[in-house]
């Protein structure tokens, strides 16, 4: 009596018996449809070539405003044109009405959610130890009725595993992305999210994305991404006259859009 059958040569390859798993050395398999970021060198390097959907998405931030709108921007502009609203709890500021409509977002099809301890006097993300929990059910439930196209939260680094859990659950009757905005201390933290990326600011209209975490090997490289400008002449100027102030002597600055070791 043969106990074991043999697995045929043409499973040789882990796709061909169940698309969720994969090779270490390969980049994984997008479980669901993936959104386009908008970046070329970025979905190079994003399994499914793309913003994964039915799974978070987890951006680590040394601070607010890094340019993390602006990355996700092309993303959520394409969820709208597809007539789904986006989902934004407890942004650590108010939007800006003008640089949205300028990255091509429609805010009508914006919804803003607070957790009730933010109405009055809104304070940012860093400055709050505990995510409120009408905050994370709100969230939570979001995701689960799947009727939210995309869905942006601002959560602190104390968030627990067993919260992140529950949302990574909910998470999966979402068809759209799903992303984290938590403190760049939340890296040295397990977490269940399937893709993680390390922010920071590297120009006035530009980006270094480190990818920390994603099915497949690890990234070797940072991208550096260029932004859409939305800073007035004037300001601009100062910003990177500020930037050439604070950068060590001899140091190069890439042009945007290639990649350097990280």
């Amino acid at each position: 009596m043969t106990l074991f059958a043999e697995i045929p040569d043409r499973c040789a390859d882990p796709a061909q018996l169940h698309p969720a798993l994969w090779r270490a050395h390969q980049l994984g398999h997008a479980r669901s449809d993936t959104v386009a970021s908008g970046f070329a060198e970025l979905d190079a390097e994003l399994p499914g070539a793309g913003w994964p959907t039915r799974a978070l998405t987890e951006l680590l931030l040394p601070h607010p405003g890094v340019g993390e709108l602006r990355l996700l921007a092309p993303a959520l502009a394409a969820v709208q044109q597809g007539g789904r609203s986006l989902l934004w709890f407890d942004p650590p500021t108010l939007p800006c009405s003008w640089t949205l409509a300028a990255l091509g977002i429609d805010l009508r099809q914006l919804v803003v959610v607070r957790a009730r301890t933010g109405l009055a006097a809104p304070r940012p993300a860093r400055a709050r130890p505990q995510a409120p929990a009408d905050l994370l059910w709100a969230l939570e439930q979001s995701l689960g009725s799947g009727q939210a196209g995309a869905v942006l939260a601002w959560l602190p680094a104390s968030v627990q595993p067993p919260s992140l859990r529950r949302l990574q659950l909910a998470a999966q009757a979402h068809d759209g992305p799903a992303f984290l905005l938590r403190e760049s201390a939340a890296q040295a933290q397990p977490s269940i999210a399937p893709l993680r990326l390390a922010l920071a600011p590297a120009a006035p209209d530009a980006l270094a994305l480190r990818i920390v975490k994603r099915r497949g090997p690890p990234c070797a490289t940072a991208l550096r991404l260029a932004l859409a400008p939305t800073l007035a002449a004037p300001v601009r100027a100062r910003a990177e006259r500020l930037a050439a102030r604070a950068r060590p002597a001899g140091v190069a600055v890439p042009p945007a859009g290639t990649a350097s070791l990280a």
